[in-house]
């Protein structure tokens, strides 16, 4: 087999780097879609309850760390533990810090409604609202013991401080792939377990959505 710096003739010393050059191109347009089909988004199967719509895409994903955090307070005629924040830190694929998740207070809303917030690094914040049926436990698809697979619809977003905006355009946020996260079964029974608080590990992926161009 013949070698890019061979050459035998005249004829061949013309055409042998055209061809040379021909191969290269095409090596380069192969290595330079690699990164593009890398980012690709795949969405596992979802509940139909909590399918994010058309013309609505996947463009982030976050893998998400943390723990759902719970006091105890008078429900009823009962306690119950309830929730109060989650608190977890979202990375990438390649392991990097990406957002930070918490409950802050929507200030696109009139009284600055407590909602979940997702704020990226770039300090581009959006805050979501779950639906009556936008929350799925259905066994088919979320793990014993797992907090329940959520469509969260947006309903705030705020850029940053020095123009961020990498959340801007998010229409909707999925959780799925729970593990962990729900509130405990005991220790909240009575007056004296009032304000009693637990911290319970969770991990869970974010997928961020935003509509078609």
């Amino acid at each position: 087999m013949k070698h890019c710096n061979e050459s035998h003739d005249r004829p061949s010393r013309l055409t042998v780097p055209a061809a040379c050059a021909t191969a290269l191109a095409l090596a380069l347009t192969i290595s330079l879609a690699h990164p593009a089909h890398a980012e690709e988004i795949s969405v596992p199967p979802v509940p139909a309850n909590i399918q994010v719509q058309a013309p609505n895409t996947p463009y982030l994903v976050g893998h998400a760390t943390g723990t759902q955090n719970y006091v105890c307070l008078p429900s009823g005629t009962g306690f119950k533990f309830t929730l109060f924040t989650p608190e977890a830190t979202l990375f990438n694929e390649n392991g990097k810090q990406i957002i930070t998740h918490y409950f802050s207070p929507n200030p696109d809303e009139a009284g600055n409604v407590v909602r979940a917030t997702w704020q990226f690094r770039d300090t581009s914040t959006v805050w979501g609202s779950v639906g009556p049926t936008d929350a799925s436990s259905d066994p088919a698809f979320v793990k014993a013991g797992a907090v329940a697979w959520l469509k969260v619809t947006i309903v705030g977003n705020e850029e940053g401080p020095s123009g961020g905006d990498r959340l801007g355009e998010t229409t909707f946020i999925q959780r799925l792939n729970t593990n962990g996260g729900l509130a405990p079964s005991t220790g909240c029974a009575s007056l004296s377990d009032v304000g009693h608080e637990a911290f319970v590990p969770y991990t869970a992926d974010y997928f961020f959505y935003k509509a078609k161009n």
